[in-house]
């Protein structure tokens, strides 16, 4: 039977459903006759399969959907039909044109069994050819065909008949092309030239690939000797999944840490298992399980897993890092939502260290002892233990103290271990104050406990050690304000120091000291500060009129301590120095000379200073004029007659504000010019002509001359009348070979006159290295008149050039002589000594003739 559906919207076809309902009966071969029914009473069915619509449809959604049943033999085959409205764009309208292209999406035969239960063959039908080149509004769309994977065979099998509607009037051959038949994998699918069989050479595996789509597969019906009888089809094939793939595990093992102090139902870790079957079937809907569990301590089931996710969470109570570190979970996936195939994999979980162990201190108490006045002196150090994991934050330790300490004298840090506590002093410590201290210290981890857990605690008891501490002057640095012409002997002030060590009832001396200038002197057992010598405002030793001393203070400890304060004096000014003038020496022309400008200076200060009056003294009157400037700083001398060219003393008297003055000598050199430019010439250089330089100088020619005439003759009688101390070809720098023994006779022919003559006549020798002891030449003072200085230099340098106590101290060394004082003494002595005794010279002849001479030489004998 051969079935046509023709859809119409709106009187016009849109599809047309045509195929073969061909059952091939055993003994059977009567055709059926079929009526067509519609479910949806809009539409109508012909005879001939034709679909038709009776009124308008509206398309919800796009589409709508409609069951057409027949009945052939007392079984009854329901085919859907799905009507698809798609927007289309003419392409020769300037507008939007819809049209409608209704595809069949899906069908469904049920098919009857007939005697022995052959099932039929669905038979596709190719549409009429379009008869040239015509705008096509409607196009086939066959629907895929489902064939299973991993099928058995035997092969070829076939999958789908495809016939032509021209079969009957022409012969048709049919051919297929694309992937799976000329393409790789060619020959996957192959066609009956002549029935149009599709066939399936091999199995197919969805999981490479799971359809055949468009282009894959075409199949052509070609009339014999015209060419083609009508137009391609495309036929879809899809794969129908099976479950022949087990899960298998993303990694294997799987591993996760869990902390010690979990609570239950915390999240571990995941497992998660792939499967290559179709997605979303129960094919690949995998669920997981624990098998077992690796150590089964302290419970059998720590940990549940959730058989969809995966997830592994903490199920039981007592994990413990310190008695279990590791778990092993072996882990089942199966597919089929549980139910079909499986696989194994393992979760390896690591428990680690929560902080559940608190720090526990080795000795709860601590009596140690400090020196007073110590900073960052070490207290004590406090071991400590903890059973959590080394070197972790729940193993290492803080330290704080909670009392005893209102102060902040002490400090606690956590040493280099980090199981010890380091106390040591933030502050100096008094014994006079508080010789104890009582500390209770707390220790900690750096993290907070996982789990309520009893802090432990140590109690330190701090005993102060006293030791002797310096006196202390209050105020370190006193400041007292005196006028500079204190005098002397006067009480400048008390300055004392107190010693801190009241137990030990020390008496304080005292000592000036830094006293640059000498002015003061302290009393050693009051302090008191008395002026020793008149101090001086103006002194170098004074700055911003402030001079300052170091006062020390000193305990009579065994060991003793001692403090130190400053003394500043602030010396207040007093009119002791008088003004003076700068310059000492002027010069002026004698003829309208210009007016001089002498300054003035004071070391007092301003007070008694400027402004500053000038009177002149004595004969200076008569000759000079001299007034102050505008501002009573300067004076202003003038030469009022005219003198003789030479030097001339001006005397001033120079007076301060307050009437303090001094008289200052001024040396003018009057020379003979006119107004400003001085210039002074001596007359008698200037009066000497040419013929006087040349005289002069065959004078001095003459007597350099006569000098060396002189010398020469003074040489030559020297060398006439005596001898030299030393003949030149005596040569004192010998070799001596004292190993030998001599040439008899011949080695004493030697003239010793000359080395007596120069031991006898031998000066006195002097040391240079001190001064000697004669009489000193007498220096000249210095003058009070500034114009002898000259004099006074050139005489004193005279004087010590003859000065012979003057270093250094040059004098003549004899080398030659042996010296004295030797304990050894001589022969000469020996024979002194001995006072008429012969014996003891008696025993040098037992030494042989040599020294038997020598015992009659001196001993008086006969031999």
């Amino acid at each position: 039977m051969r079935i046509m559906v023709v859809i119409f919207l709106k009187g016009y076809p849109l599809i047309t459903f045509l195929f073969d309902l061909a059952v091939v009966f055993d003994d059977c071969t009567s055709r059926t006759s079929f009526f067509f029914h519609s479910k949806d009473s809009r539409f109508k069915v012909d005879g001939d399969g034709t679909v038709k619509l009776k009124r308008g449809v509206t398309l919800h959604n796009g589409h709508n959907e409609f069951y057409v049943s027949t009945q052939s033999m007392g079984k009854k085959i329901t085919v859907p039909v799905r009507v698809l409205h798609e927007a289309r764009h003419g392409p020769h309208h300037n507008h939007h044109e819809m049209t409608t292209q209704p595809q069949w999406i899906d069908r469904q035969l049920h098919l009857w069994e007939c005697f022995s239960g052959f099932l039929s063959l669905p038979v596709l039908n190719f549409p009429k050819s379009s008869g040239g080149l015509k705008r096509r509004k409607r196009d086939w769309v066959i629907p895929p065909i489902n064939f299973p994977e991993n099928e058995r065979g035997p092969f070829p099998k076939i999958m789908v008949q495809i016939r032509s509607n021209n079969d009957k009037e022409v012969k048709i051959q049919y051919s297929i092309n694309g992937t799976g038949a000329d393409k790789p994998p060619v020959g996957l699918f192959t066609v009956d030239k002549n029935s149009g069989i599709l066939y399936v050479t091999q199995p197919l595996d969805r999981e490479k690939k799971d359809k055949y789509i468009v282009r894959f597969l075409l199949a052509h019906a070609v009339a014999v000797g015209a060419g083609i009888a009508e137009d391609p089809m495309e036929v879809i094939v899809k794969v129908i999944d099976m479950n022949d793939n087990k899960p298998v595990f993303t990694q294997n093992p799987f591993t996760g840490t869990v902390p010690e102090a979990s609570k239950l139902g915390d999240e571990v870790m995941q497992v998660t298992a792939t499967d290559a079957d179709e997605e979303g079937s129960a094919n690949s809907d995998v669920r997981y399980t624990i098998i077992s569990q690796e150590p089964q301590l302290p419970s059998s089931n720590m940990f549940i897993i959730n058989p969809v996710t995966g997830i592994i969470l903490v199920n039981s109570p007592g994990l413990d890092r310190e008695k279990i570190l590791k778990y092993t979970l072996e882990i089942q996936a199966a597919d089929m939502e549980g139910s079909g195939l499986t696989s194994f994999g393992k979760a390896i979980i690591t428990v680690t260290d929560s902080n559940d162990n608190a720090p526990q201190f080795v000795t709860p108490s601590y009596t140690v002892s400090v020196p007073e006045n110590e900073v960052d002196a070490l207290v004590v150090k406090m071991p400590v233990t903890d059973g959590d994991e080394p070197h972790s934050s729940a193993w290492a330790t803080t330290f704080k103290i909670v009392d005893g300490d209102p102060e902040g004298l002490f400090s606690v840090s956590t040493g280099p271990s980090k199981l010890e506590g380091i106390i040591m002093t933030a502050k100096p410590l008094d014994f006079e104050k508080n010789n104890k201290y009582t500390l209770l210290v707390t220790v900690a981890n750096e993290v907070p406990f996982a789990v309520p857990l009893p802090t432990s605690t140590a109690t330190v008891i701090v005993n102060v050690e006293d030791v002797n501490e310096a006196p202390v002057f209050s105020p370190v640095k006193k400041i007292i304000r005196k006028p500079e012409d204190l005098p002397v002997d006067s009480d400048l002030v008390m300055y004392t120091a107190t010693d801190p060590d009241t137990a030990r009832n020390q008496k304080v001396t005292y000592k000036i000291r830094n006293d640059l200038a000498g002015w003061l002197s302290i009393n050693k057992d009051t302090g008191l500060i008395k002026v020793k010598t008149l101090m001086d405002r103006e002194s170098t030793f004074v700055q911003d009129n402030k001079y300052s001393v170091v006062v020390l203070g000193t305990d009579n400890d065994e060991i003793p301590a001692t403090g130190t304060g400053t003394l500043i004096i602030e010396l207040e000014d007093v009119n002791d120095h008088p003004p003076t003038i700068e310059e000492r020496m002027i010069k002026v022309c004698n003829k309208e000379s210009s007016p001089q400008l002498l300054s003035i200076t004071d070391k007092d200060g301003a007070g008694f200073a400027a402004p500053y009056t000038v009177q002149l003294q004595g004969s200076s009157l008569s000759n000079w004029t001299a007034r102050m400037n505008d501002t009573g700083t300067g004076i202003i001398l003038t030469l009022k007659t005219m003198l003789d060219s030479g030097d001339y003393t001006v005397v001033l008297r120079v007076s301060d504000n307050q009437g303090l003055d001094q008289e200052s000598t001024i040396l003018a050199s009057v020379c003979d010019c006119k107004g400003a430019d001085v210039q002074c010439t001596d007359k008698a250089v200037a009066g000497f002509g040419l013929s006087s330089i040349l005289g002069i100088l065959g004078a001095v020619l003459l007597l350099l001359l006569l000098s060396l005439l002189l010398l020469m003759f003074l040489r030559k009688r020297g060398g006439e009348k005596e001898e030299p101390l030393l003949q030149e070809d005596d040569v004192r720098d010998n070799i001596y070979y004292y190993n030998e023994e001599g040439g008899g006779e011949d080695d004493q022919d030697f003239n010793l006159s000359v080395l007596h003559r120069g031991l006898d006549n031998r000066p006195d020798v002097f040391r240079n290295d001190i001064a000697p002891t004669m009489a000193r030449p007498e220096y000249r003072p210095r003058p009070a008149n500034p114009a002898d200085i000259g004099n006074f230099i050139d005489d004193n340098l005279k004087a010590a050039d003859n000065d012979p106590t003057a270093p250094p101290y040059d004098s003549l060394l004899v080398f030659d002589y042996e010296g004295g004082g030797s304990e050894a003494g001589s022969l000469s002595s020996l024979n002194s000594s001995s006072s008429g005794d012969d014996q003891d010279y008696d025993l040098l002849q037992q030494w042989g003739p040599c020294f038997k001479k020598l015992s009659d030489m001196y001993g008086g004998g006969e031999d």
